[in-house]
């Protein structure tokens, strides 16, 4: 049975509790590691991270020459010994730095990708999974780890699996828990609309999660024998090239946008995505909502009826544009505020609510909201701020 994103945010917790190493399995692209990167967060642990398929024999431990005179060992039956001492990668100096540093937080160290290693790098790192020992160095009590592996024809549900892995030893079958991960739509979608409180926007564009929600088929076609297929990590880099995209001319868009979503997930599937996007195009920018003449706070009638006739998602996204253009059209401008606040009471409830969460994570831009507001010598500029508040406060409803 395999388990969904929210499930194993439950069950990886639990493994690592009880003293077990994880072992998640499941396709290339379906979001082990940003599963890993959640279980850190919410278990308040430091999270390191080796790519195993990116490792050599040697990486983690070298041996080196003796470094001082009391390296060398005098025997009276085999005269003088050289006491060998190991050169640590990195990485596993940072995590001995920090366990000392942090004694009472957990550390994750997830090693990815761990079957697609070579035979050599597996049987190095067998000690570290089995014993949690790299030569004579042990790990610190508060490190625990994680391994991923892509499924392999040996397991069972898998059989026909075609990756090109190297199968791991029986030992650490049996010494680590398997858990299998499965793409679930629901879990995706749920994690797409919430904000990236460092980027300041949904984690999946809005349009993309549209698209995927229409036929939800479409964010996991592993199985499609074709040279690039669509993944939930393909679908996030749609979602960050179309972030980019969007400040292009359209001229420009319209030269590279196809060719980018197909070098993404595949030229069926990012030709359908590209025609989608033709279909909801918006044909309303910031400059066009700020700059359209007569000037003044209210939003001019052509402006306005094009944006009411849009659909919640496109009103979100191109809201969502001004927001991202606060440095060429600040909302501490009475004209800007005006017609911002305009715009944005023509949304759902719900879609005014989560474009308010949105600024919410711009500590700048309410700083300087309030600031104005304060001084009230913009009247728009504290009816937004005022109204802001006021869309805040729904969440108590």
């Amino acid at each position: 049975m395999a388990l969904s994103y929210q499930a194993l945010l439950t069950a990886v917790p639990v493994v690592l509790k009880a003293g077990n190493v994880p072992n998640i399995v499941g396709e290339a692209g379906i979001g082990k590691s940003a599963l890993v990167a959640e279980v850190a967060k919410r278990m308040g642990a430091q999270l390191y991270t080796t790519v195993v398929s990116l490792s050599e024999k040697g990486d983690l431990a070298i041996p080196v020459p003796p470094l001082t005179s009391d390296s060398f060992i005098q025997t009276k039956r085999y005269g003088q010994l050289a006491d060998v001492q190991f050169g640590y990668a990195h990485t596993l100096i940072e995590i001995i730095q920090y366990a000392e540093q942090h004694p009472q937080q957990p550390i994750l160290w997830f090693l990815d990708e761990f079957n697609r290693g070579t035979q050599a790098v597996q049987s190095e790192l067998m000690n570290l999974v089995l014993q949690r020992t790299i030569n004579t160095l042990k790990l610190p009590e508060q490190v625990q780890l994680i391994i991923a592996e892509n499924p392999d024809a040996s397991m069972t549900g898998f059989e026909s699996s075609t990756y090109g892995v190297t199968a791991g030893d029986a030992a650490i079958k049996d010494r680590t828990v398997r858990l299998v991960m499965r793409a679930d739509a629901a879990d995706w979608l749920a994690w797409a609309k919430q904000v990236d409180e460092r980027m300041n926007r949904p984690n999946i564009h809005p349009l993309v999660q549209q698209f995927i929600s229409e036929d939800v088929t479409r964010l996991n076609q592993a199985d499609v024998q074709a040279d690039l297929t669509a993944t939930p990590r393909a679908w996030a880099r749609v979602s960050a090239n179309l972030y980019e995209i969007e400040k292009l001319p359209v001229h420009q868009q319209t030269a590279v946008a196809l060719d980018i979503f197909q070098g993404d997930v595949g030229t069926e599937l990012g030709l359908v995505f590209e025609q989608f996007l033709e279909q909801q195009a918006i044909h309303l920018t910031p400059a066009m909502i700020y700059d359209s003449q007569p000037v003044g706070a209210v939003v001019p009638a052509p402006i306005l009826k094009q944006f009411t006739a849009m659909n919640e998602i496109q009103k979100r996204t191109v809201l969502a544009s001004c927001l991202a253009l606060t440095t060429t059209y600040p909302l501490t401008d009475d004209q800007h505020a005006g017609r911002f606040m305009q715009l944005l009471q023509t949304l759902s409830q719900d879609g005014q609510f989560a474009l308010v969460q949105q600024i919410g994570h711009e500590r700048d831009l309410l700083k300087q909201l309030y600031t104005a507001n304060v001084a009230k010598q913009s009247p728009y500029v504290t009816a937004l701020y005022q109204y802001l508040q006021q869309v805040a406060s729904w969440s108590n409803q």
